[in-house]
């Protein structure tokens, strides 16, 4: 396993696509800063360019680097979480242009799940979390409820958790500097 995920670092390093499992569904991902590897999900997923995508990170020091002024309020929403949840932050830097919003904000969530951090760590960047399926269909809830399609056209496939049932998304808010607090997604 630990071979596995040096290979795929190493490939991500390189601007590859991957198909792996999150803590909260399957997911389609490469490395946050790398404009390149970002296209290329977007046009996997077959998605328009004015969407961005979550990112996932392995704790505050890693998500400050990239989102230099936040409310402070943050870090108690993240920690008191009980499921994963998505922050919206804004005035972004760093990130590949498509990771980042218009208004330039950018949603990150902090994940606890082994397999994503083990990813981070070794990338040592933020990576892309956008859910494995084409624009407009379905989440898929296990890996084989993915399509074929998408199986075929990512450059790596992580192979844990294959036979597991993943079926809720993340909770996402947008925290303004003010500290005004919205719900995107239950």
């Amino acid at each position: 396993m630990k071979n596995e995920f040096a290979y795929i670092v190493e490939k991500l390093k390189n601007g590859a696509t991957m198909l792996y499992p999150t803590d909260t569904i399957w997911g389609l991902g490469c490395d946050a800063t790398n404009e390149e590897a970002c296209q290329k999900i977007l046009a996997i997923k077959n998605r328009p360019t004015a969407k961005s995508f979550i990112v996932l990170v392995d704790g505050f020091p890693m998500l400050e680097r990239y989102v230099p002024d936040f409310h402070p309020i943050c870090y108690d929403l993240a920690d008191l979480a009980i499921r994963p949840l998505t922050i919206i932050y804004p005035n972004a830097k760093g990130f590949a242009p498509s990771v980042v919003a218009e208004d330039g904000s950018v949603g990150i969530r902090i994940t606890k799940d082994p397999i994503c951090l083990q990813l981070i760590r070794g990338l040592r960047k933020p990576i892309v979390s956008t859910s494995a399926n084409l624009s407009g269909e379905k989440s898929p809830i296990s890996f084989d409820t993915i399509s074929p399609e998408i199986k075929s056209e990512v450059d790596v496939t992580i192979t844990q958790r294959m036979n597991e049932r993943m079926e809720k998304a993340s909770q996402i808010i947008k925290v303004g500097l003010g500290g005004q607090v919205q719900i995107i997604r239950k």
